[in-house]
């Protein structure tokens, strides 16, 4: 992940905002990429100013903080994985990520039910993740934007259920737009995840 220490920048998506239409529409692109995500940032950075401490931090350190810290480089970590794990338009690639969710979900289909009614099943804000832990799979929930615990899990996939991600399109048909995001997840980047993937060690901050 790029931009990873302070000051925090906005980094540009690696397709066009309307790269994902017709599953994700431009508009909602634009304001959650140029708006949302922008916000945690300049708040992020903020609260940093105050704070020189932590200025040498990764992103992934901060997320481990308590308080408006942690808060918000959650919300700037969740908002850059989620993005970065999007593309265009894809057929699935039965690659060794595929077969490996085969494996442990028993098919391809029942995951994608197992981890709709997880994303369904977040109240009110929050994700839903597929995350790597001790060699297996796991499909669970963060609340607003909380992340997953990094010291153990090694997250490859995350839908953001708050409704800025979809309402404009699909309006409160939040099991919509979780079938349309299927549609639109970078198989490639998440096969990297997992096969990158270690849990993150924090430091300790004195």
């Amino acid at each position: 992940m790029n931009n990873n220490q302070y000051p925090f920048i906005n980094t540009p998506l690696p397709y066009d905002y309307q790269a994902l239409e017709p599953y994700i529409d431009a508009t909602t692109m634009y304001l959650h990429h140029e708006k949302h995500l922008q916000a945690y940032i300049d708040k992020l950075n903020k609260l940093l100013t105050k704070e020189p401490k932590l200025q040498a931090c990764t992103l992934e350190e901060l997320t481990q903080m308590p308080g408006d810290i942690g808060k918000n480089s959650g919300g700037v970590y969740n908002h850059r994985f989620y993005f970065e794990g999007l593309q265009p338009p894809k057929k699935v690639p039965h690659n060794p990520l595929y077969e490996e969710i085969e494996s442990q979900f028993q098919s391809f289909e029942a995951f994608q039910k197992i981890f709709k009614q997880t994303a369904l099943s977040v109240f009110g804000s929050g994700y839903a993740w597929l995350v790597w832990e001790r060699g297996m799979f796991r499909i669970i929930t963060t609340a607003n934007q909380d992340v997953p615990c990094l010291n153990k899990m090694s997250p490859v996939l995350c839908i953001d259920v708050w409704e800025h991600a979809y309402y404009l399109k699909h309006y409160n048909l939040r099991g919509d737009y979780i079938d349309n995001w299927f549609k639109v997840i970078n198989w490639d980047i998440a096969q990297m995840r997992w096969q990158q993937g270690e849990p993150f060690k924090a430091s300790v901050i004195e």
